[in-house]
């Protein structure tokens, strides 16, 4: 394959990536205040018997955040609602999750 052909290869492999970031960006969230629609159940659970903390590393929208105490801190705007944190967290079951109020939550731009 020649300079130019690998060139063209580049350029269509670079414009067929998909910025996560970017996408998510275009959603929108309405934050339901003084009532999340997600809560940890028992902090205490996270800090002392949860070792992986997979919640901090499999939510997509990075709502869960390891703290040097080993405890998680849950900031629920930009929740996706993909339900993968209490999905994840079947060992301990901490995590209270339910549907938001009607007319708050995620906001998707394409449906």
């Amino acid at each position: 394959m020649n300079a130019a052909a690998v060139a063209t290869v580049a350029t269509v492999a670079a414009a067929g990536r998909v910025n996560v970031e970017e996408k998510l960006f275009q959603n929108r969230y309405k934050v339901d205040h003084g009532r999340p629609h997600i809560k940890i159940k028992a902090p205490e659970v996270c800090a002392n018997e949860c070792k992986t903390q997979s919640c901090t590393y499999v939510c997509p929208a990075s709502c869960y955040k390891a703290e040097g105490n080993r405890s998680v801190t849950l900031i629920t705007d930009g929740c996706l609602e993909c339900g993968s944190c209490r999905v994840i967290c079947t060992e301990h079951r901490n995590v209270d999750w339910e549907y938001p109020r009607g007319g708050h939550g995620i906001l998707f731009k394409f449906g």
